[in-house]
């Protein structure tokens, strides 16, 4: 399933040898994931650069982003056409949220729920030359305290805690609009170290039952242990 924002054409490299559009926003080239530079001559962290059609883009690496890993393994569903508003929870450093940024361009906007004061001042910095992602210091597990975020079209979540799946369906209630996707990193390990993961998979999408299972993916062996899960509010 590929979304595109009505009434606009992403431009891609059609006439460059071994490029393809795997989604709107998403290239390939020889096996390379790539997205078009939001901010020209500027990494966002160690990513390679290159130039096609007079155009800069980034190389996505799926050994250092799960939504990259969930896209080299068959990802069908991507729900971020441009203009796209996306609640991400667990942020981090906001690697892969650069590439969003990207995708769904300055009309969209990446709110980051990171609880890691550390890794918030990395995001921050991001965020000056982003200015479309939000830095959100917060509790992904109290969305209350982010209440002030708009309803959103897109959670994704990508957080190492035992309540992997309460914490989703709290913040999918209060901020995903109907209609709208979920995006779901499963971490086994996070969750239950003593269970087999695919037990304590079955046991956490018994848990997101409320909203309705799109398609799931293994990370393996680019995520060891890791379930992506993209599911839908009704």
């Amino acid at each position: 399933m590929t979304m595109s924002a009505p009434g606009r054409r992403r431009e891609h490299s059609g006439n460059v040898p071994g490029v393809s559009m795997q989604f709107p926003g998403v290239w390939r080239l020889r096996g390379k994931l790539l997205t078009r530079n939001a901010v020209p001559g500027i990494r966002a962290y160690s990513e390679d650069l290159l130039q096609l059609e007079g155009k800069e883009y980034r190389v996505w690496d799926p050994t250092r982003s799960k939504l990259a890993a969930a896209l080299v393994k068959g990802l069908r569903t991507f729900p971020f056409p441009l203009g796209a508003k996306v609640l991400y929870l667990g942020i981090a450093n906001g690697n892969t949220a650069s590439f969003l940024s990207d995708i769904i361009g300055p009309e969209g906007a990446v709110y980051g729920v990171e609880i890691s004061e550390r890794s918030m001042r990395d995001l921050a910095q991001l965020a000056q030359l982003r200015p479309h992602i939000i830095p959100v210091l917060a509790n992904a597990k109290l969305p209350g305290r982010y209440a002030w975020v708009e309803p959103v079209d897109v959670i994704y979540q990508d957080v190492a805690a035992d309540d992997q799946a309460e914490i989703l369906l709290r913040n999918a209630a209060r901020f995903l609009k109907k209609g709208g996707f979920a995006l779901l990193a499963i971490k086994a390990r996070s969750i239950d170290v003593t269970a087999p993961p695919e037990q304590v998979f079955r046991r956490e999408l018994a848990r997101v039952r409320a909203l309705e299972i799109v398609e799931e993916i293994r990370l393996d062996p680019l995520e060891k242990d890791h379930l992506f899960v993209v599911l839908r509010k009704p």
